[in-house]
């Protein structure tokens, strides 16, 4: 059984789906923790859980989660620990250990096995959430642009951006000058409002990023042998282990995740798909949304038959078109 490969660049029409409206939804994590979840679509429909990466929030999955609530998917946006409005954690704890927790914990509380998709941090716990737990419902993962190895420079660069702005802002556009900085490939929103979603305003007045700073304590600058987070050869034995139908997105720019990492977890699982986004960065989701989006359901809906049987080992993957 081999990989297949696929330069995604996105289908000559424009798909019409249907909006959703959010339902906001609270999980309870490890240590009773509360993790604040939006739902997109009817709990009775196949579950679509999407994971943030670190310093994120689930309103980064927004547009992505009505497009595949329109497509008769039920999408679960959920804040990690520490992220946007779920509970952070009063000792600080924010180990790979508690992330796999979590997820653990909201994946046991739902009615039927979901498809997971998990960019960077997300991705990484989903991996080994799922690749050091045989029993774990899951129908299928898709991991946005993260691997067991990673460039070490792309990682230092985000931690970095995230640590130099701990003192906060004083405007949106202080934040939205911020963003273009790291992320000069993405055109600036002409609407700041948005950006509030990813933001708090405390009593000082100043603007500050929606996420415990006690965060970075474990989002550790990257060695040979860990990605800030997570250990490498860790991430290596759960990759070995994956079954289910799995789906590896890359941005064609990213400085995180290169071409030779994508490939080396083709080698670890053989049997997955693998699709390059042109004209995206790390940011694959927010850098080309709708392209995006497409390449997901497309997977999704040519891979039917291997979700009901729940990855069978048997299902051939064919090249996406």
């Amino acid at each position: 059984m081999t990989s297949s490969y696929t330069l995604y660049t996105g289908s000559s029409g424009q798909k019409d789906w249907s909006t959703s409206s959010a339902v906001p939804t609270l999980f309870v994590g490890a240590n009773d923790l509360m993790l604040q979840a939006s739902q997109y679509g009817e709990i009775t429909a196949p579950i679509v859980l999407l994971l943030h990466g670190g310093g994120q929030t689930r309103h980064a999955w927004a547009d992505t989660a009505r497009t595949l609530a329109g497509a008769g998917y039920c999408a679960i946006t959920l804040d990690a620990r520490g992220h946007g409005e779920s509970d952070w954690c009063a000792h600080g704890d924010y180990s790979t250990e508690s992330l796999v927790a979590d997820l653990n914990a909201v994946i046991h509380s739902l009615p039927t096995a979901p498809i997971i998709v998990g960019a960077s941090m997300g991705g990484l716990t989903s991996m080994l959430a799922l690749g050091e737990n045989a029993s774990l419902p899951c129908s299928a993962l898709i991991l946005v642009d993260v691997a067991p190895r990673l460039e070490q420079q792309g990682v230092r660069r985000i931690i970095e951006f995230m640590r130099r702005h701990q003192d906060g802002f004083d405007s949106l556009e202080q934040v939205r000058d911020a963003i273009a900085a790291y992320n000069p490939q993405r055109p600036p929103p002409s609407d700041l409002s948005g950006l509030r979603k990813n933001l708090r305003q405390r009593d000082d007045g100043r603007l500050y990023w929606h996420w415990d700073p006690a965060f970075l304590d474990h989002a550790r600058l990257p060695t040979e042998t860990n990605n800030g987070m997570f250990e490498q050869v860790r991430l290596e034995r759960a990759a070995r282990k994956l079954s289910m139908p799995l789906l590896l997105i890359r941005g064609y720019q990213s400085d995180v995740l290169s071409d030779q990492g994508a490939r080396e977890l083709l080698d670890l699982a053989p049997h997955a798909h693998y699709v390059v986004l042109k004209q995206a960065g790390h940011m694959v989701a927010g850098d080309r949304n709708t392209i995006f989006t497409e390449a997901v359901l497309d997977f999704l809906q040519g891979s039917n038959a291997a979700l009901r049987r729940h990855a069978s080992s048997t299902f051939d993957h064919g090249a996406l078109t």
